[in-house]
């Protein structure tokens, strides 16, 4: 018995030095979570940088708007303006040519623009089937002013 013990003894000796073997010389040098941070620190929102969000935009965002119409009839137009206008969505009606002849158009202000979500095109386009919304040049359209 005492024979049996000294074996296992050695054994895990053995076993103990075979693991050593396997095991780094040092441990993996991991880098300091401090320098991941400062990869991220350089983003922000245009809003907080001061190069958008209201004040400062780029030449080519002021120049297009979002457009809600494309009726051929003013009055569909005019019932459209007073919905928005009663969610306190600042509106312009204008008239713009197409091909399919005259069509009425709602330029919504840039205040106002964050206010017109797709939930609400959708709600309106159950009202008014032929609603259409687009991004179009501000400088396209003749308004009623």
């Amino acid at each position: 018995m005492p024979w049996a013990f000294l074996l296992l003894i050695m054994l895990n000796g053995l076993y103990f030095v075979w693991h050593q073997q396997d095991a780094p010389l040092r441990p993996k040098e991991v880098e300091p979570l401090l320098t991941h941070r400062a990869y991220g620190q350089d983003i922000r929102l245009l809003s907080e940088s001061g190069l958008g969000g209201g004040n400062a935009r780029t030449a080519a965002e002021q120049e297009k708007c979002l457009y809600l119409g494309g009726s051929a009839q003013q009055a569909e137009a005019v019932l459209l303006e007073q919905r928005l206008v009663a969610l306190d969505i600042d509106t312009h009606l204008g008239e713009r040519l197409d091909q399919q002849g005259g069509a009425y158009w709602l330029r919504i202000a840039p205040a106002s623009r964050r206010l017109v979500s797709d939930a609400l095109i959708a709600e309106l386009r159950r009202d008014f089937p032929m609603l259409k919304n687009e991004i179009m040049s501000c400088e396209g359209i003749a308004t009623a002013d």
